[in-house]
């Protein structure tokens, strides 16, 4: 089974993926390209799964970096082709370094991908309710612009994620939003039993337009509905399955 990536026009002649559950060597609940080291996998079935991606990006595989993300909205400028000792603590990476790679795992939560092709500066962030509420898109795009990126020229896209319709939640969680600021009640309609439904990817994307990132979209693929394609931590736990697998987002600097 070949690898088989979403990719966003917005990102043409540069190397990227949303990669899904096909191409890797992963059994069971982790079948097939699960990358997450936090799973309960075999570490050889995920090694050799990003060995993959590396391979599919062009890149070498001490250049696919990854983060211990923390769902903070803390970011980190790359500025050496691999990490010398351990994963920074943080849920965003920037950097302007040619032939390293950006990976974000995720199971639900929203990755984020950004470039200004024009400067060759990237971003890459995991973007969970918290770290969405917190600041990390905004951070990821000035930490950017720190780095030499024109806001103008910021692409960002939205890869695999939970959709509106799947992702149930609270009052205490409506409540936290609407109180940091009571616009946000339009990213919420009304369940069943008391519950709502929270639009992560629109926030997200709002969040991205108030920023004046304008070349921005969703790649429209639900995490947890799309069962063959993606890993899911609600649906593994609306299962009661012991474990779940990570998929992995990767931006490059290698434009061809």
């Amino acid at each position: 089974m070949p690898l088989d990536p979403v990719t966003s026009n917005l990102f043409t002649g540069q190397s990227h993926g949303f990669f899904g559950r096909k191409g890797g060597v992963s059994q069971g609940l982790f079948f097939s390209l699960n990358c997450g080291y936090g799973s309960g996998d075999a570490e050889r079935s995920v090694m050799e799964n990003r060995q993959k991606i590396s391979e599919y990006v062009n890149i070498p595989d001490a250049n696919l970096l990854f983060l211990q993300q923390i769902h903070s909205n803390q970011v980190v400028v790359v500025d050496t082709p691999n990490w010398p000792d351990r994963q920074p603590k943080a849920d965003a990476m920037v950097s302007a370094l040619p032939d390293i790679g950006l990976g974000i795992l995720t199971a639900d939560c929203a990755p984020v991908l950004f470039s200004d092709p024009d400067q060759k500066i990237i971003g890459a962030a995991h973007a969970g309710w918290k770290g969405a509420a917190s600041g990390i898109i905004g951070n990821t795009i000035d930490a950017m612009i720190n780095l030499g990126a024109k806001r103008e020229n910021i692409r960002a896209v939205i890869g695999p994620t939970i959709s509106q319709q799947s992702y149930e939640v609270g009052q205490e969680f409506f409540e936290n939003f609407y109180d940091d600021n009571t616009d946000n009640a339009r990213f919420f309609i009304n369940g069943k039993a008391g519950k709502y439904l929270f639009d992560l990817p629109d926030f997200v994307i709002t969040d991205l337009n108030a920023q004046k990132i304008h070349s921005a979209e969703w790649v429209k693929k639900c995490t947890y509905t799309f069962e063959k394609e993606y890993f899911s931590y609600r649906r593994a736990t609306h299962r009661n399955e012991p474990d779940y697998g990570r998929q992995i987002s990767v931006i490059t600097n290698s434009f061809r």
